[in-house]
């Protein structure tokens, strides 16, 4: 691998490794508000119920993030497949016009000798 893939993974690892940060501290943001709402909870339960929901948030990113692979896999396979079928289909035109510019000069040459 060369530096700049290395570069551009690296990049694209920091970037997610943000953007998990900014969802986790947005989700506990929203159970410290739902918990402080809350009267009669003990603050264990509310501990509780925190811890909970940051890894069932978790969870979800991880489900959603599999989802998006899962389907981006699948988009490179299926293109993959288009293109092999064009690069087919090009190769045979290729080779049907080599033979036919082959036909026309013996015909034009034997023609003229």
């Amino acid at each position: 691998m060369n530096m700049n893939k290395q570069a551009a993974r690296g990049l694209v690892d920091i970037e997610a490794y943000l953007y998990r940060e900014a969802h986790l501290s947005a989700a506990r943001r929203r159970v410290t508000a739902f918990t402080a709402r809350m009267d009669g909870l003990s603050h264990g339960q509310k501990r509780d119920i925190e811890l909970w929901y940051l890894e069932e948030q978790k969870h979800v990113a991880h489900m959603v993030t599999k989802y998006i692979a899962e389907n981006v896999g699948a988009a490179e396979t299926a293109n993959d497949i288009r293109f092999g079928r064009w690069l087919r289909g090009t190769l045979i035109a290729m080779a049907v016009i080599i033979m036919l510019t082959f036909v026309c000069t013996a015909v034009v040459v034997g023609s003229v000798a």
